[in-house]
């Protein structure tokens, strides 16, 4: 039997509409990346406002109105053809470049590819132009002819875009609903609208008006107002502003203080050149920033803009140009790590005020019961100190050569024991006036009061000092008059052992003590007392999830940071009013204090305000 041959496939050219609906289907591949592209247009003509109306999630229908340059008739025509564009012009040998990109768009596909699977209408007028308007039905033209506009300046444009994917049916089964392509195009609005505070922005929804921004000023103080109205006010009052140049690369934007967190990374915003990007790059980055203050499981909130030549970046790299390429992607990861390092480094002990607002929140003050009882004060006579409940230390300074027994005491390292140089309420922390459930720390304010986790503000605190002694050259150590001998699993054992050197450098020294003993001579200083065995139960816990092969350098914040942790002032334990006003005097001179090494608040402040307001004074 003959062998059957195959007959050669034929190349063939395909039609421009066909061409035009494949492109639509890289471009826009649901109705918010055809509102992202229609307002970037927007953006590129000088728009200083733009109106976004959608219904049934943009599906239905899609207008897009702006005050920009407009287009004549004429250009309204060359407009829907595919590759047309007014950004990019070549130079006096003809070539154009790629790499020289200095408008949002630029590849001159979003207008055909809109219109190749919708029906769509472009009214615009431009300046000592007729207003014009041209149509199209699944990239079938008509136009373009004179028209009235009545748009929102004397030059603009208005797009209106129905039905979209009508040409395109089978795309309409992979629609989410209407809800979800709505919450879609508000985002894209919303990430515009920071990137461009100087331009006012609303989107309708369904006839109703779901987002209205209005212009800010130019400069640092109008950014922050319009990530505020976007972010919420929580994060306009508890952001950091960052600024930082390392050759022609600038950083800008706010974070916010780390005890303002999230459960996931959607508050975290980039942008390159003002164009929002989304970069695996920034999760790294925030988390290698933020690793000394959050918990893997939380997320700050931030926006950082980066600002470079064109030419260093690559926005060429993916059909929705949702994604770059840096020329140096490392040196604007170092840039970007560096600058929120030091700016948190000078937030100091500063905390979210969102610590307080949930405080009051929860503090709403229940409908007294009558107790059918008068207090009266006593007698004159009979005054004498009366004895603080259980659970309940009343903070006094001790008398001159007055040792107060308060064993088992916690005491602070290197405290300040001198009389303060003025009062201790002038200060940001306050002055100490009790210690409640041995745990808390309460203290006056000038103007309210501050709530202290002893535990929680001690571990920060220690862990900071570590942090400055490895700096030195290593963890100072005290040895131990008696070695401690932990018994351990042979394995357990053995992997503490391995990093018996770099454990060395964090103070702690060990060696091995037969088979499944581990012998402690010496522990960090900062600590003093401590349960040597119990922290090293804990290492071994912790270095069994770790991967072979890494070096504690790598963990180096999360190993000191878990010794901080265990080794810092317990809750429960009762310290004097010297200690505590130590305490408070270090937080205030130890960056970073606001919160513990796992992102929680160290402390609440409550203004006197506030209370009266839970007193009903207010």
């Amino acid at each position: 039997m003959a062998d059957s041959v195959r007959p050669r496939p034929l190349i063939r050219k395909l039609p421009a509409d066909v061409v035009n609906r494949i492109a639509a289907g890289e471009v826009v591949e649901r109705p918010a990346a055809a509102v992202k592209e229609l307002v970037e247009n927007a953006l590129d003509a000088g728009a200083r406002s733009i109106a976004v109306a959608i219904e049934e999630g943009g599906l239905k229908r899609i207008t897009i109105e702006d005050d920009g340059c407009g287009l004549s008739a004429d250009d309204l025509l060359i407009a829907l053809e595919r590759h047309a564009t007014s950004k990019l012009a070549p130079d006096a040998e003809g070539r154009v470049d790629l790499l020289n990109i200095h408008t949002m768009g630029f590849r001159g596909e979003a207008l055909p590819s809109i219109a190749s699977v919708s029906r769509m209408r472009i009214t615009s007028r431009a300046a000592g132009e007729a207003a014009a308007e041209i149509s199209s039905d699944a990239g079938r033209v008509d136009g373009p002819k004179p028209a009235a506009f009545t748009g929102r300046g004397l030059t603009g444009t208005r797009i209106d875009v129905d039905d979209l994917f009508h040409a395109t049916p089978a795309r309409l089964k992979f629609m989410r609903g209407e809800r979800a392509e709505a919450l879609a195009v508000a985002d894209v609005v919303k990430r515009l609208a920071m990137a461009n505070p100087e331009v006012a922005f609303t989107l309708e929804n369904n006839g109703r008006t779901s987002l209205r921004y209005g212009a800010e000023a130019a400069g640092e103080a109008g950014r922050l107002a319009r990530l505020g109205a976007i972010m919420g006010r929580e994060f306009s009052n508890n952001a950091i502003p960052i600024e930082a140049v390392r050759d022609s690369v600038r950083l800008s934007g706010f974070a916010g203080l780390p005890t303002l967190n999230r459960g996931n990374a959607q508050m975290q915003y980039l942008f390159v050149n003002g164009r929002p990007v989304k970069d695996r790059m920034l999760t790294g980055v925030v988390r290698a920033a933020y690793q000394d203050f959050l918990a893997r499981d939380r997320h700050p909130m931030l926006a950082l803009f980066v600002d470079l030549d064109p030419e260093l970046v690559d926005v060429n790299v993916h059909p929705a140009k949702t994604e770059v390429r840096f020329r140096d992607a490392a040196s604007v990861r170092g840039l970007m790590i560096g600058a929120l390092r030091h700016a948190l480094a000078g937030a100091g002990h500063r905390a979210s005020t969102t610590v307080a607002g949930f405080a009051l929140g929860r503090a709403r003050p229940e409908e007294a019961q009558p107790v059918g009882l008068l207090w009266q004060a006593p007698q004159a006579a009979s005054l004498r100190p009366a004895m603080p409940p259980r659970g309940y230390h009343v903070a006094e300074a001790p008398a001159p050569g007055i040792v107060p027994d308060t064993a088992p005491a916690a005491r602070m390292h290197d405290p300040f024991t001198a009389q303060p140089a003025r009062p201790f309420e002038d200060y940001p922390l306050g002055a100490v006036r009790a210690q409640v459930h041995e745990t808390y720390i309460i203290a006056q304010t000038a103007d309210g009061i501050v709530i202290v986790d002893q535990h929680a503000a001690h571990e920060r605190l220690v862990y900071e000092a570590m942090k400055r002694q490895m700096e030195d050259g290593g963890v100072r150590r005290q040895a131990l008059l008696i070695p401690d001998i932990v018994e351990l699993a042979e394995d357990e054992a053995a992997r503490v052992l391995e990093r018996s050197a770099e454990l060395d450098a964090l103070g702690l020294e060990i060696e091995a003590f037969g088979s499944g003993a581990v012998c402690v001579r010496a522990t960090p200083a900062l600590f003093g007392e401590m349960d040597a065995a119990g922290l090293i139960r804990d290492l071994a816990d912790d270095f069994a999830e770790y991967e072979a092969g890494l070096s504690l350098k790598e963990k180096f914040e999360e190993v000191m940071g878990n010794m901080a942790c265990r080794s810092s002032v317990r809750a429960g334990r009762r310290l004097t009013g010297e200690e505590m006003n130590a305490l408070l005097r270090q937080m205030e001179a130890t960056p970073h204090s606001g919160q513990c090494n796992h992102g929680r608040p160290t402390y609440v402040e409550l203004k006197l305000a506030d209370i009266e307001k839970l007193f009903g004074r207010r």
